[in-house]
């Protein structure tokens, strides 16, 4: 049995993720609960858990080497202190969930370490137009953009070129230089998760590829890029259609690439709801969180669907 380690950042701490973490380790079997390691406040997380009245135990422990009983909640805790755990204000919540990703983030560096998940996190906590792929690239000290967010089951995998950057903006952003990086990326990525070459589907950018007006950016830059591509072996097609592509056409492929964040989120949802999880390709390790937010509507409401938690831990238990 592989005994390398899950790092899982607790995350934002006005969230249901406290209800979705209690809700999958109930539903995890004890090798898989050995593996994991919750970076969180433990006096936060405790007062969570009583408050939904939730029946677990928590173990502090100073590292990942230490051993607890297998049906114990492992806490590296970060040591600050909240007065009401579920309404944290925003200072303390920035303070906390940073603290928490980059102590993941240095434990995820380790050989010894599957990789790390996070739960939910306000992307306001972090900075303006920076989520935390972007914070995570930043740590690994990325700054060729290589990294890409991937959304994917067992059926489709989706990324977008640009991630959280305003749509006015995102003309500026396409070039075939960043397509290309971030596509070798995907493929890289994809062989080494899923032991297969990847059929990759290129969207275009506008309403019905602009007609393939020569000033539209699927002239100038995506079509040169899947061009270059293909003739370096990828088994790449585009531009696609972007308005039609999800009806039926995305089973021809294993990633549809698109332009912009809810260009392929948007459809991914629709089509497969819960069934989905986030991968940050491009890093020093493997990062996964759940697709969905910290669905402020539903908290302490016994309402959190925990599916995605926990295809994100069997993914990297199974990837282990």
């Amino acid at each position: 049995m592989n005994k390398k380690k899950i790092i899982l950042v607790c995350g934002d701490p006005n969230s249901i993720n406290s209800e979705i973490i209690f809700k999958s380790w109930k539903k995890l079997n004890n090798s898989i609960k050995k593996k994991i390691y919750v970076i969180s406040n433990k006096e936060l997380l405790e007062k969570q858990f009583k408050k939904l009245n939730c029946l677990i135990k928590i173990k502090d422990v100073k590292n990942i080497e230490e051993k607890v009983e297998s049906n114990e909640l492992k806490i590296i805790n970060v040591d600050l202190k909240f007065k009401d755990p579920f309404n944290v204000n925003k200072r303390n919540a920035s303070t906390y969930v940073k603290k928490c990703l980059g102590i993941g983030h240095k434990l995820a560096l380790k050989k010894n370490i599957l990789g790390l998940i996070n739960c939910a996190i306000d992307k306001r906590l972090l900075r303006k137009n920076l989520g935390v792929t972007e914070f995570l690239a930043n740590k690994c000290k990325i700054t060729n953009n290589s990294e890409v967010m991937m959304i994917r089951n067992n059926k489709l995998s989706v990324c977008p070129i640009t991630t959280h950057i305003n749509l006015k903006n995102v003309p500026a952003y396409i070039n075939s230089k960043k397509i290309i990086i971030k596509i070798n990326t995907v493929q890289k990525w994809f062989l080494k998760l899923f032991k297969k070459k990847p059929k990759i589907g290129v969207l275009g950018l506008n309403p019905h590829n602009a007609e393939l007006d020569v000033n539209s950016e699927e002239v100038k830059e995506i079509t040169p890029a899947i061009k270059r591509l293909k003739k370096k072996g990828f088994k790449i097609k585009g531009p696609l259609v972007p308005d039609t592509t999800f009806v039926k056409n995305y089973k021809n492929f294993d990633v549809i690439i698109g332009m912009y964040h809810d260009q392929v989120l948007t459809p991914f949802k629709s089509l497969f709801k819960f069934d989905g999880v986030n991968l940050t390709l491009g890093l020093k390790y493997l990062r996964l969180s759940p697709d969905h937010g910290v669905a402020k509507d539903i908290i302490k409401k016994n309402r959190a669907n925990p599916s995605s938690l926990i295809d994100c831990i069997k993914f990297l238990n199974n990837f282990g």
